[in-house]
């Protein structure tokens, strides 16, 4: 009996499950939720929080107004894209404020995000379009010539001419090319209609894997996959008692810790998420002393070149209470150089 008791305080029962000795994580159980739902219903609470900020030039999206982009983002793809419940478009851009409105836009309409990496080549590209059956692409205009095979309408994230006339002709798309501030010019969030039935079991992403035992594979993610995991990664800020707090997003949002973990789960707890295009340890310490970032996560080499810099004592790290690896294991030698680089910061393994 003292056995099984010492088992189960350990997380282990006697059919030799591990579960979690802590109590369950309170998960939204409405069946008609859905991932933009839960993340814009924080919108009532804060709605003058920041929710996303450029780190380069600290233009903020408040939780406000991240709403009325999302509406006004599914609106647009709605009535001038003709995206439809069910139809895929495919994202292919570095982390920007826009990634994740237009994530949650496609969701919205009860369409399906699907992310490609930027670093693919064109057959790539080709090959996840194709075999997630995209109908629209989301990109921007250095990525043009990747997608110059693809028969697709394609919306551009930055600049250029919308017609896509300041692109080599042999790098265009061969369908239209539109600006996405003129798909969304004049369009009123009130305009957008949520389609009926669109709650946790439908499919809302298909990420891609990495192809480590072969051929990278769709996987299917639900609404409920995600509300479920942005429950799950801010329940340790919630028994802590936290306030909001500010998480650095380097992290690729094409993929599922970018977007999942760092991006979508702190924004549906209120916390403000820091946007970088890509990793730079100067840029990064940079970032955190001018934005005041309380939370860090990153992969193994990410971790690495923190641990090599450290920053010097030229930066005020002194916000950062928390980095995180996650992705692979990281190991001890690098924990423990972390820890003597970020004396103030609990240094953890995610996932």
């Amino acid at each position: 009996m003292a056995g099984t008791a010492s088992s189960l305080a350990a997380g282990y029962g006697s059919d030799g499950v591990y579960r979690s000795p802590r109590a369950a994580a309170p998960i939204a159980s409405e069946p008609g939720l859905s991932l933009a739902d839960l993340v814009l219903r924080r919108a009532a609470a804060c709605p003058s929080a920041p929710a996303l900020v450029d780190a380069a030039t600290g233009c903020a999206l408040t939780f406000g107004s991240l709403r009325s982009a999302v509406l006004v983002a599914a609106a647009a793809l709605s009535s001038r894209a003709g995206v439809r419940r069910g139809d895929a478009v495919l994202l292919l851009a570095p982390n920007s404020v826009l990634y994740p409105v237009c994530f949650l836009a496609v969701t919205a309409l009860g369409a399906v995000a699907t992310t490609a990496n930027p670093l693919y080549t064109p057959p790539e590209i080709a090959k996840q379009a194709a075999d997630a059956r995209a109908r629209l692409v989301v990109t921007v205009s250095d990525f043009l010539p990747k997608i110059a095979g693809l028969r697709l309408p394609t919306i551009l994230l930055d600049g250029g001419d919308g017609d896509g006339a300041s692109v080599p002709s042999d790098c265009r798309p061969s369908g239209n090319v539109t600006l996405y501030s003129d798909l969304v010019s004049g369009v009123q969030e009130a305009e957008y209609r949520r389609p009926p039935a669109v709650g946790q079991g439908d499919t809302a992403a298909l990420f891609y894997s990495s192809g480590t035992t072969g051929e990278s594979k769709g996987v299917v993610l639900t609404h409920r996959n995600f509300i479920t995991a942005a429950t799950m990664v801010t329940s340790d800020q919630d028994e802590l008692g936290e306030g909001r707090n500010v998480f650095l997003c380097f992290l690729p949002m094409c993929h599922i810790f970018g977007m999942a973990v760092v991006t979508l789960g702190q924004l549906q707890r209120g916390n403000a998420v820091v946007v970088m295009a890509g990793f730079d340890v100067d840029a990064v310490l940079a970032a955190v002393e001018r934005h005041r970032v309380t939370y860090l996560f990153g992969a193994p080499p990410a971790m690495v070149a923190l641990a090599k810099h450290g920053g010097g004592g030229r930066y005020d790290l002194s916000s950062l209470r928390c980095i995180g690896s996650g992705a692979a294991p990281l190991g001890k030698d690098v924990m423990l150089a972390m820890a003597d680089r970020f004396p103030g910061a609990d240094i953890i393994q995610v996932g």
